[in-house]
Order: C-alpha cells, then structure tokens, then sequence
C-alpha cells in the first residue's frame, strides 16, 4: 500500500471512530454504487417470470443478489442497555467527590460510555462558584478533562476577564462522556447522567452557578427557551436543601463560531462579577 493510501485509509477509519463505528456487519464490503447504479430488472407478467426465474431449489443464489452472510454467522452485537433496564444510580451515601467520581466511573447506564475513550467528570477546585457545560469535545473525551479544547481556552480567557482562574472555580458537565461527532447529548442521555449533577450540587454547596450553552441552561432550569432568552437573568435552580442563583450564558464554543456574540457573553460576565462581590462584602 503507498504512503498516500496508507495515510487515506488512517484518515477514513479516524472519522468511522469518531462517528461511533466499532465493528463490522458483514464478512466482505458490498459495494452499494455498483448496486444502485445497475438496470432494475424487467417486469413482465407473473407467468412469465416463473418461466424465466432460476431454479433456486437447492439453495442456489440468485445472480445479482446481495453477497450478506447468512445470520447465524454474523458477529454478535451487544446491545446498549436500555434506559429502563438500568437501576438509576443511589448515590445518598456517597459524601466526597473522590467516591462520586468513583460511583460514575462504575455507572453503565449512560450508552455514550460505550464509545467515549475517557470519563469527563471535573475540573478546577472545589469552590463555591460552578460552571456546568454541555458535554466533553474531542480534546475532552482524549484527555479525560472539561473544557481543554479551543472552547475550554477561550472559557479561560473570559474567566480571566473577571478576575477569576480554574483554581477558583468548579467545572463540570451535563454529561460526562463524548457524544460521536460532538453532536448534542439527548435528553435520555442527560437525564442518566442527572443524579450526579444534582449530587455534586449537593455536596458542592454553590453560592453561584453559571450554565454554559443552551443545553445546560434547559436542562438544568428546566424550560424549554432558547438560550438568548435565559441568558443575562438571574433564576434559580432548586436543590435539595436550598435554591441557588443561576446564570445562563452563551457557550464558548458558539462564541467561536459566532465571535458577534462575545457582547452578550460580557455582560453576562459583568452580572457574575457583580454578584460575586455582594456575596464577597455579606
């Protein structure tokens, strides 16, 4: 193989990796184009095409028909569990973050876990100011760590802005396992991955929390607006023991994409580091 067909096919099985394919279905590749691309076979009447139709008596294929090995000799797939055949997590005795982070690693209820290379359950220290994004991206889901991408720089950078580093913050994620592609987590895969977030919470014991993205913000605010309508208010996310002020903002990653937007992000900036200095002086 060249050099150049080596590097295409290392490229080609990168993507099917990153799109979620981990095994094969069939013995040989089929080649769809070649099958879409030849002549539909002639209809004629019922009586004329058992004339004309082969004996395949004896199980022999017809010509033309997909070379698909039979089931039996088919690798077997293991099924994902399904959202109601696992026990949702019990997580009441757990007190520190080191058992929870414990208790996530054990948890098999999440089918993004299935294709994830490493679990993205935290980052920076244990504060009282909370940061919860959407979901790890590749630089995450290689690192085993939120926000270390491009979008985890620039979140660096707005933080700065407003006298604060991941040493005076706690990061986390709505989910804690890459989806294939970095497309959106759904809703079933937020809610297996709930308890936790809601246990962190607990432990944690935020004066502030500030959700990043549109994702976070619904589920955690649970509505069903979109993101520039959260953002920029003050609201209040209801736990266990108390209600904590939240603060919706736009996600680094779209800020990225839509640069025009970092206004927005500012002012929401500005709102956290107003209120952070009224906890500062009670």
């Amino acid at each position: 193989m060249s050099e150049s067909a080596a590097k295409s096919t290392s490229s080609l099985l990168a993507w099917y990796e990153a799109m979620g394919v981990d095994e094969a279905i069939g013995e040989e590749p089929v080649d769809r184009f070649a099958q879409s691309a030849a002549p539909p076979a002639s209809q004629g009447t019922p009586r004329d095409s058992a004339k004309g139709a082969p004996d395949t008596a004896a199980g022999a294929a017809p010509k033309g028909a997909l070379n698909v090995p039979p089931k039996a000799s088919r690798k077997a797939r293991r099924p994902a569990p399904a959202p109601e055949d696992v026990a949702p997590p019990v997580l009441e005795g757990i007190e520190t973050l080191a058992e929870l982070e414990k208790a996530v690693a054990a948890f098999e209820g999440c089918p993004l876990k299935r294709t994830a290379k490493n679990t993205c359950l935290r980052a920076g220290a244990r504060r009282p100011r909370m940061l919860i994004g959407e979901a790890p991206g590749r630089d995450e889901d290689l690192q085993g760590k939120p926000f270390v991408g491009r979008a985890g720089k620039l979140l660096d950078k707005m933080l700065a802005a407003i006298g604060l580093d991941e040493t005076s913050v706690y990061i986390t994620n709505t989910i804690y396992w890459r989806p294939p592609g970095n497309r959106t987590p759904t809703p079933q895969e937020i809610g297996s991955c709930a308890p936790f977030l809601a246990r962190q919470i607990e432990l944690l014991r935020p004066e502030v929390i500030v959700l990043l993205g549109g994702a976070a913000a619904k589920s955690m605010l649970e509505t069903t607006e979109g993101i520039m309508r959260l953002r920029g208010k003050w609201k209040l996310y209801h736990a266990k023991e108390r209600d904590i002020p939240t603060l919706a903002t736009l996600h680094p990653a779209y800020l990225l994409r839509s640069p025009e937007a970092k206004r927005y992000a500012w002012r929401d900036l500005l709102m956290l580091k107003e209120r952070l200095g009224e906890l500062e002086k009670d």
